[in-house]
């Protein structure tokens, strides 16, 4: 029965770095790649260089795991070696303005594009009105004028001589033209016209009805007379545009021949200044920050602008976008508008691009949480995806949110390689209820959240402290602070042979030891920087530990670390605070008497446990029931309980604790209440490994020690939690001193001998314990309970028996129900 304590040695594994001969990180050279990810690195690698559709990737891992480091880094080297994607610019659609062209240029081209155009257009505004004030276009004009004025003046004098020769003149009047009889050349009053006889007024009335059909045939043909004469005026305008503007954009032609989407561009913007020519004529620009309106006269020269979405111009390779807040508009562009004489208006030079715009033909970056939380952007992204297109939309359209028109713009082809990096729990949620997430994101880069600590690995981390110094400005770390930042790292990966892969909280670490190693005036960051940084930042969050430490202390909350108790032991629980976890015991007592096999958890019953909590008690009991008491039924109640606890308990890492708590009271055995009890136990009474090993160790050693070790104390833990031991190292010397002790045991009844300093005791070859063991103990006060219960159930067992015999009677069984 012999149970020695864990050496110092094996409660901390200390980092040499023998391998790796340095004095400062300054010797070190730069770490190209985190060490251990090679797993999600070629995982990366693949789904980059797979050019199929639905091969998009999720980089899934821990938070601070250097996932959003390495994928740039790939990224960016991946995408050095591939050409640089076109310029994407909006043109207005003259034949239908509502939707406008899109046009993809070479890259750096787009803005020769907008700047040709523009200086067409300010050309244009100044050579179109000179035309006009030119003496030829001028005495065109006139020309045209005179022409159909002397047409018009020569069909009203035929018909005045006409009318004169039948006594009737034509007058013009204020009011239009008049037909009046005429007496010695003079048109005639209406009293001396009725005093002409009765057949002279009937031949005037008849000349005067006949000039008048004339005169209306002549008025009625002035209006298409006007008409002619503004279509001759307007091919005059056209004929003289044309020579300008041709002799403007032949020039740009000649330098856009190769992308005949502009060509045609051009040519319809050709058409439209020839057809708009009077807007450069009159002037009639809007203001310079407004969009045409739909009630303007003529239109503004907004309309001929190149909105460039896209410039590529000072892009090298492809583009890697990382997109921070992933909205709808910010993702696939949106359409402004803006307030005109209190109306919404909009063109084409308001559309906007997102960020799917900047990284078509490049790798696009997002938070997949990020982007989960905004809404549509989600379901907008994988539209875009699906159809391999990508259309700026507006969401108050969309949604009919807004009676404003809009815009559709022509749709621009999407090839983006889009990476998502997020947890675990979001890939498989994805993965689980989204079909579409399969079709589109067929490679996942798993994160490793820990790598291996061999010789190897802690030389290549090494390299990493040392790149991660020199990244964010700090001082050299000395070969001491190295081997503790590992520790530290190892610490964190809650496992003595592993170290974590979570860059950000070792950064953290860093960059805090370089504060304190500042303020004591130091050149570089030595192993004490590196502690009081750990330390620190315990204190800082150390309140709700201290508090509840002080209860304790105070005696509000009951805890002993002295003595010795039946039915009662310390158990240990773990409280997790965000990055920081402590543990404080916790007392779990157990009472027993006769009853019927049922074992209470209390906590299940006041539905303040949880289900692994629950099934740890079940698991407990037939544990119970196959060690003590095979071959009879367990004739006792037993309520087992964590005291003074108020919140919800979760977990199996208490089933050792309170198995010997039911064992001592079972047995009438006192504890040791100097020694605190983790693991949890299997069917077959095994210890199995627990979480949380070194804060729970940590946690009972602060209370002792506050108390006052007396070299008695300790805690009990699985064995297999053994390698995962990284105690702190007032710990390890408490233990070095005999001050302390940590037991590592493999079943419960290595537990029970060092709480009770009673062996478990072998049976012989007729199965007999000897005396003066504990499980004898227990088996003896369970064969009482049974004894009592079948003396209480005698008579009611032979009655139920139907008269079957002594072997019934003496072997009542429970209810089915019940244990």
């Amino acid at each position: 029965m012999t149970h020695n304590p864990l050496p110092p040695e094996r409660l901390c594994r200390r980092a040499t770095l023998d391998t790796l001969p340095f004095s400062s990180t300054d010797e070190l050279p730069d770490l190209a790649e985190l060490p251990g990810q090679q797993r999600a690195l070629e995982a990366l690698r693949f789904g980059v260089a797979v050019p199929h559709e639905g091969y998009n990737l999720f980089a899934l891992g821990p938070a601070g795991s250097g996932r959003e480091s390495l994928v740039r880094q790939l990224l960016a080297a991946q995408a050095s070696g591939r050409p640089v994607p076109p310029d994407c610019c909006y043109v207005n659609h003259f034949a239908d303005p509502s939707r406008p062209r899109a046009l993809r240029v070479p890259a750096g081209r787009g803005r020769a594009l907008r700047d040709d155009l523009a200086a067409l257009v300010d050309e244009l505004r100044s050579a179109i009105p000179g035309i006009f004030e030119r003496e030829d276009f001028r005495a065109r004009v006139e020309e045209i004028n005179a022409e159909f004025a002397g047409r018009e003046q020569s069909a009203l004098s035929a018909l005045a001589e006409e009318a004169a020769a039948a006594e009737v003149a034509l007058l013009r009047t204020p009011n239009g033209f008049v037909l009046a009889p005429v007496k010695d050349g003079e048109a005639m009053n209406p009293d001396d016209f009725a005093k002409l006889p009765e057949s002279e007024r009937e031949r005037l009335g008849t000349s005067i009805n006949a000039f008048q059909e004339k005169l209306a045939h002549i008025l009625h043909q002035v209006p298409q007379w006007m008409r002619e004469r503004r279509e001759r005026l307007k091919s005059l305008e056209r004929h003289y545009v044309m020579t300008a503007v041709g002799q403007a954009l032949d020039e740009i032609l000649e330098r856009w021949r190769d992308q005949p989407a502009v060509v045609a561009h051009i040519e319809a913007l050709r058409q439209d200044v020839v057809e708009n020519a009077a807007a450069f004529r009159q002037g009639l620009e809007a203001p310079a920050e407004a969009p045409a309106l739909p009630f303007q006269a003529a239109p503004d020269f907004r309309r001929y602008q190149v909105n460039l979405a896209v410039d590529n111009a000072e892009t090298a390779g492809a583009p890697v976008v990382f997109e921070d807040l992933p909205t709808h508009p910010n993702l696939l562009g949106r359409i402004e508008h803006m307030e005109r004489f209190g109306a919404l208006v909009t063109d084409f030079t308001l559309i906007r691009a997102g960020a799917l715009h900047r990284a078509n033909g490049g790798y696009l970056v997002l938070d997949a949480q990020k982007l989960l939380v905004q809404p549509f952007a989600w379901e907008g992204l994988k539209r875009a995806l699906r159809a391999r297109e990508l259309r700026p939309e507006s969401l108050a359209r969309m949604l009919s949110l807004a009676s404003t028109k809009s815009l559709e713009p022509e749709a621009v082809p999407l090839d983006v390689k889009v990476v998502l990096i997020g947890e675990r729990l979001l890939y498989f949620l994805l993965y689980e209820y989204d079909p579409e997430f399969r079709e589109l994101f067929k490679v996942a880069a798993d994160f490793e959240d820990v790598v291996d600590r061999s010789a190897e690995g802690e030389a290549l981390y090494a390299r990493l402290v040392a790149t991660l110094a020199r990244r964010f400005g700090l001082l050299a770390l000395d070969r001491e602070a190295v081997c503790a930042v590992i520790e530290r790292a190892a610490r964190l990966a809650e496992d003595a042979e592993r170290i974590t892969a979570r860059v950000e909280p070792v950064a953290d670490l860093m960059r805090e030891a370089d504060h304190w190693a500042r303020q004591r005036g130091a050149g570089r960051i030595g192993a004490m920087d590196v502690q009081r940084a750990a330390q620190e930042r315990q204190r800082r969050a150390g309140r709700l530990a201290n508090r509840t430490r002080e209860a304790i202390l105070r005696g509000t909350v009951a805890i002993d670390t002295a003595g010795t108790e039946i039915g009662q032991v310390n158990g240990l629980a773990v409280y997790p605070l965000g990055e920081f976890t402590f543990a404080q015991p916790t007392r779990i007592t157990a009472t027993v008497r006769l009853g019927e096999g049922e074992i209470v958890d209390i906590e299940r019953e006041s539905k303040l446990g949880g289900n692994i909590h629950s099934k740890a008690m079940m698991i407990l009991g037939a544990y119970l029931s196959v060690r003590y008491a095979e071959e009879i039924p367990l004739a006792l109640q037993a309520r087992v309980a964590f005291e003074q606890t108020y919140g919800g308990v979760e977990g199996d890492s208490a089933s050792a604790a309170e198995l010997c708590a039911l064992l001592s009271a079972l047995g009438e055995l006192p504890l040791r209440q100097c020694l605190a009890v983790t693991g949890s136990i299997d069917q077959l009474g095994r210890i199995q490994a627990i979480g949380g090993v070194n804060e729970k160790i940590e946690g009972f050693f602060d209370l002792c020690n506050a108390r006052g070790l007396s070299g008695e104390q300790g805690v009990i833990i699985p064995a297999a939690n053994v390698p995962h031991l990284m105690l702190r190292e007032d710990v390890v010397a408490a233990c070095a001193g005999g001050r302390f002790q940590v037991y590592a045991v493999e079943h419960a009844d290595d537990v029970m001998e060092l709480l009770t300093g009673l062996p478990a005791g072998e049976p012989d070859e007729e199965g007999n314990l000897p005396e003066g063991c504990f499980a004898a103990r227990v088996m003896e006060r369970i064969g009482r309970f049974f004894a009592l219960r079948r003396e209480y159930a005698g008579p009611v067992v032979e009655a139920a028996s139907g008269g079957a015999g002594d072997e019934a009677a003496e072997a009542p069984q429970p209810p089915a129900a019940q244990l």
